[in-house]
């Protein structure tokens, strides 16, 4: 049953990577910052809004990033400075409600139902959130936080993302269709480039053309399980509760062959297709998933599984493929394998806008590939510095990594209370250069 009350609220950390970024890093602060890949077939995970400014968006590759804003820090991102920032900020949601269900390191739904709140009408929900969004705001050190309030979970996803940054926007009871209806249809989850054309090509555009067709013509269009969803997303209708944990749900492909595979090459193949099945079978149902398993049955039949969790959930086939074939490298393969299989689990039934899973498989060459030829000594010392990585030096202090390449690794040396510092340019072998 649709909710009587505004009462889900969805908050969204703006910008988040590059905001934390910003943050740690006074020397970029109110400059163009991008976050993710950073090599030459690297992906944006997240740019900052003066970034944006220039055209820069999540899932631009790298390249054209450069192209479109060539004075702004590339960054390969700090996973443990999110992760410690994003529990602080869920430490503050669940100090205000029972149930909150968050959806990666920077969103999170929390059930106002379960807050200590006297009423849920309008007024009261709104200064509620006021009070919450100044909380996350002071625990962070400064980050900022969009959100949304509605009947559902869906009003109220689609709510955090009208004033953002740093916004609050409450939808009144019985005003979502209104709100709904002259949006582009994109705006429901799981609509993406492919459904949208197949749309398009009916007419329908908007929400509102979307709701006037019958469930049985979106059927036809759409298929029976994505028809269903998107004829009840249309008229604002979503009965999904707010939950303190996700089931455990999963999509995978496997195959059984009857000639053992031998060359690892081969394997990667398979990976790759089956990879592309299984993000085909996520984006059908409008799902993303955090963890990434292959399973292998070799010659003896001993079964060996791995699996990898990303930073956001993801339903793209190259991290799919590009992670799978990360773990295949780490088992030994060898008299063959019978039986190869591809999963992703930890779904989440909204595609995360921040694509940061990218980031781990960016700077790797494509499967099949041979990777780039480099100096060896150059490219492991390097690499040990990417950009925007944490670094301490015995006689200069604290900073992080500015740039590396040629063995020379350029540092600010700087924190987040310590105002701009100096930069300098080290050997990539100081001894006395650590990261920190």
């Amino acid at each position: 049953m649709v909710r009587a009350h505004a009462s889900v609220l969805h908050l969204d950390l703006d910008a988040f990577f590059a905001s934390v970024e910003q943050r740690d890093k006074p020397s970029l602060r109110g400059k163009p910052v991008v976050v993710g890949g950073t090599g030459g077939r690297g992906v944006v995970a997240t740019a900052s809004y003066e970034a944006r400014a220039f055209g820069v968006r999540s899932a631009m590759s790298t390249r054209e990033a450069r192209a479109r804003c060539p004075h702004a820090a590339f960054l390969a991102g700090r996973f443990r400075a999110y992760q410690e920032t994003s529990a602080q900020v869920m430490e503050v949601l669940l100090a205000a409600s029972d149930l909150v269900e968050p959806l990666s390191l920077d969103e999170a739904f929390v059930d106002l139902a379960e807050a200590d709140l006297p009423d849920l009408e309008v007024p009261t929900v709104t200064a509620f959130a006021e009070t919450l969004r100044s909380r996350v705001t002071a625990v962070t050190g400064g980050l900022t936080a969009s959100v949304g309030i509605g009947t559902s979970k869906f009003v109220a996803k689609v709510a955090s993302d009208l004033d953002k940054p740093d916004g609050l926007v409450v939808v009144p009871p019985g005003t979502e269709t209104a709100l709904l209806h002259p949006m582009p249809v994109t705006v429901i989850p799981g609509v993406g480039p492919a459904t949208a054309e197949r749309l398009r090509r009916t007419g329908v555009r908007t929400v509102g053309e979307l709701a006037s067709l019958s469930l049985d013509e979106l059927v036809r269009q759409v298929g029976k399980a994505h028809g269903h969803a998107l004829h009840a997303l249309a008229r604002a209708e979503d009965h999904r509760a707010v939950e303190v944990a996700r089931s455990t749900k999963s999509v995978s492909v496997e195959g059984t062959y009857d000639t053992d595979l031998t060359d690892r090459s081969v394997m990667v193949g398979v990976l790759t297709r089956q990879a592309a099945q299984v993000a085909a079978r996520l984006a059908e149902h409008g799902l993303s998933g955090r963890t990434v398993s292959i399973k292998v049955r070799r010659f003896d039949f001993t079964t060996l599984t791995r699996s990898a969790t990303l930073p956001t959930p993801t339903d793209s086939a190259n991290v799919i493929a590009r992670t799978a074939a990360g773990l295949l490298a780490d088992l030994d393969v060898t008299g063959g394998i019978r039986l190869l299989g591809v999963g992703v689990s930890g779904l989440a039934d909204w595609i995360q806008e921040d694509l940061f899973a990218d980031q781990a498989a960016a700077d790797a060459p494509p499967v099949g590939d041979d990777p780039p030829i480099e100096p060896p000594t150059a490219r492991g010392r390097d690499r040990d510095f990417p950009a925007g990585a944490d670094v301490v030096h015995d006689e200069h202090g604290p900073g992080w990594v500015w740039g590396s390449g040629r063995g020379i690794v350029t540092v600010r040396f700087e924190t987040r209370d310590s105002g701009p510092g100096p930069v300098r340019s080290l050997r990539a072998d100081d001894p006395a250069l650590h990261r920190s």
